[in-house]
């Protein structure tokens, strides 16, 4: 259900918590001048899945207490949605839909911005989803996603954690990565050429060259590392989440690596002009001003 009652959660919108945001022999002139990571929001179970809207607003969901939050571009923060079925990952498809991950009732779903919920998937091969994780629509409108599984392993049906693909027409499932230990986070440019997917269990990042058919080819290494949730900006940077927000040249060349004061799950470019990267991280919610925009 929706709602727009601001949270009793405490925000600071002005709060520095870093006197340098960059650790890095090269870092690329990616941060805007004497930026810093500001905490914008805190009093959270676990952040993750940040989303931006056309406008530039954030939605991003706090997995265990099964909710999903805004951040506006005005700093405003309110509850969009209650009982999400424990969604992580989210992003808005061209429609303005809220495509979700929702792990805990292990289904894909887009949530209309009046709180209509619509069932994407649920099942491969006529049994239940593992645990939905993170997805990305393509410019077709089919939609890749992760199918992992954290916690506990009881009931799972699948044969392991693989990377999905529905059809533009929503008629199809299919299964198009089956050889990753664990994938998580996943991605894709916006011209739908390359997907990028992370996958932490090996401690690896990919990116496969697109199909017209939804399929994926030529696998290449993109980060000698894996990741939880994932951005790109707008030179071809890719933004991995591990102790800090590690990022990587289209080279694959690690050239910045942002400190967080906590252990970061997500990141997205986000406000009016997508030059503020959004951190998702534990109890807290972060930002910084950067240089560079998000693809």
């Amino acid at each position: 259900m929706r709602s727009n009652h601001l949270l009793a959660v405490p925000f600071i919108a002005t709060l520095a918590v870093l006197s340098s945001s960059i650790v890095s022999a090269d870092d690329a002139d990616l941060v805007a001048p004497s930026a810093t990571v500001q905490k914008l929001a805190a009093g959270f179970v676990f952040t993750e899945g940040p989303a931006v809207d056309k406008n530039g607003d954030v939605y991003f969901s706090d997995v265990r207490s099964s909710r999903t939050h805004k951040w506006s571009t005005e700093g405003k923060l309110t509850v969009f949605r209650e009982d999400t079925g424990n969604a992580n990952g989210l992003f808005f498809d061209k429609a303005g839909n809220l495509l979700a991950c929702e792990g805990g009732s292990r289904k894909v779903t887009r949530v209309a911005m009046n709180g209509a919920v619509t069932v994407l998937a649920d099942s491969y091969s006529g049994k239940k989803l593992n645990s939905p994780n993170d997805l990305w629509p393509d410019p077709k409108g089919g939609i890749y996603f992760t199918d992992p599984r954290y916690g506990s392993q009881e009931g799972l049906e699948q044969d392991g954690f693989h990377v999905y693909y529905i059809s533009p027409d929503g008629k199809q499932i299919r299964r198009v990565i089956d050889d990753l230990e664990k994938p998580n986070g996943v991605l894709g440019t916006t011209d739908g050429k390359h997907l990028y997917v992370a996958d932490p269990g090996a401690n690896k990042t990919y990116v496969y060259s697109i199909q017209p058919d939804g399929t994926v080819r030529g696998r290449h290494l993109a980060a000698p590392e894996g990741s939880d949730g994932m951005t790109l900006d707008d030179r071809g940077n890719l933004y991995l989440t591990r102790d800090g927000v590690e990022i990587y040249s289209p080279k694959g060349k690690k050239i910045a690596s942002i400190a967080v004061p906590e252990r970061p799950a997500n990141v997205v470019f986000g406000g009016k002009e997508r030059r503020t990267l959004f951190i998702t991280a534990r109890t807290g919610f972060y930002s910084l001003e950067m240089k560079v925009r998000g693809q």
